[in-house]
């Protein structure tokens, strides 16, 4: 289903949106670089599915798979880089306070597709060695604040180049658990709650997403075995354009070894530690890390003014949505 926001016209033609998205995808990768101590690697398409390093999401979620001949087994395309960015820290011999960062491109069979919502994923995905003293709240909300700084720092070089965008954001981060959101207002459903927050405060992180809250059910669906549950959460900001909270990136402190096995526990995943993967987690083969995902296209939305991920990234669509939206403005690459 798609939303038609009122008297909607883009601040920009055709051309100028290429232009002002390859802008923001440079000034920024320069920027999250330099805030967090990144570089930037080259990421892989898709993963061999019996090594346990695709990204489970919430666990419902079909992976795209498919056979290579050449090397005798299958293959699946990623639906993030959350563990073989941990997995390529250890390997590539990065050491504590220094990450990566990549292109990760996806696809997503199974997501609703919407005015957020692509079943092409594109993100900026990073990953950071930390060491044990650093797996704490504090080392994560000073990494929120710098990339909300990177974010707000990309709007201001991309408004000096484009006079016309109006764009807004609040530099301030107003930080919260999920269950404080949900004690504030247990009658509402958590994205009501995200709305409600975000609205009064402008840029959120949500912290604590994954576990399940008082009400006996979590705020969202996370993986077992790469957030650390209590030391993550979700980067948003208000969006007035769609009048809703936009969540920009999904990030946390990674499970250590204890952190790992309860929450395998938790999700009734315990079969995964027999994969090569966990196997190195648990016998403390990789190193402690901080990473998240950041929406390339999602963050275009946002600071070009966008009503519809599909202005600002090529996708498939239904026939009925493309001419809705096209009656209304919206363009659909």
């Amino acid at each position: 289903m798609v939303k038609i926001p009122e008297n909607y016209t883009p601040s920009l033609g055709l051309y100028e949106t290429q232009k002002a998205i390859g802008l923001i995808k440079n000034v920024f990768l320069v920027k999250i670089c330099a805030a967090l101590h990144l570089k930037r690697v080259t990421a892989p398409l898709f993963v061999d599915p019996s090594t346990g390093l695709n990204d489970d999401l919430n666990g419902v979620e079909r992976p795209v798979e498919f056979d290579i001949p050449a090397v005798g087994g299958n293959a699946q395309v990623v639906h993030s880089l959350a563990k073989w960015k941990r997995l390529a820290l250890h390997d590539y011999g990065f050491y504590v306070g220094n990450g990566l960062v990549a292109d990760m491109n996806a696809i997503r069979r199974d997501e609703e597709l919407d005015n957020l919502h692509s079943i092409y994923v594109d993100q900026w995905d990073w990953e950071k060695v930390i060491d044990r003293d650093t797996r704490n709240m504090a080392y994560l909300e000073d990494t929120v604040r710098r990339i909300v700084s990177a974010i707000c720092g990309t709007l201001d070089e991309l408004k000096w180049q484009f006079s016309g965008l109006s764009t807004e954001l609040c530099r301030d981060v107003y930080f919260i658990t999920a269950q404080e959101l949900e004690d504030r207002y247990p009658d509402l459903t958590p994205k009501q709650r995200e709305n409600v927050i975000v609205r009064e405060h402008r840029t959120v992180f949500i912290e604590q997403i994954g576990g399940v809250l008082k009400s006996g059910k979590p705020h969202d669906g996370r993986a077992p075995d790469y957030d650390d549950w209590q030391l993550n959460g979700d980067i948003l900001f208000w969006f007035e354009t769609l009048n809703c909270a936009l969540e920009i990136s999904s990030m946390g402190i990674r499970v250590d070894e204890k952190a790992l096995e309860e929450q395998l526990v938790k999700a009734g995943c315990e079969e995964r530690k027999n994969l090569p993967y966990h196997k190195m987690l648990l016998n403390g083969e990789l190193p402690y890390t901080i990473g998240g995902g950041i929406g390339q296209s999602r963050l275009c939305m946002l600071l070009l003014d966008r009503a519809h991920v599909g202005e600002v990234q090529a996708s498939l669509w239904p026939e009925q949505m493309r001419k809705t939206c096209k009656e209304h403005n919206m363009i659909l690459l």
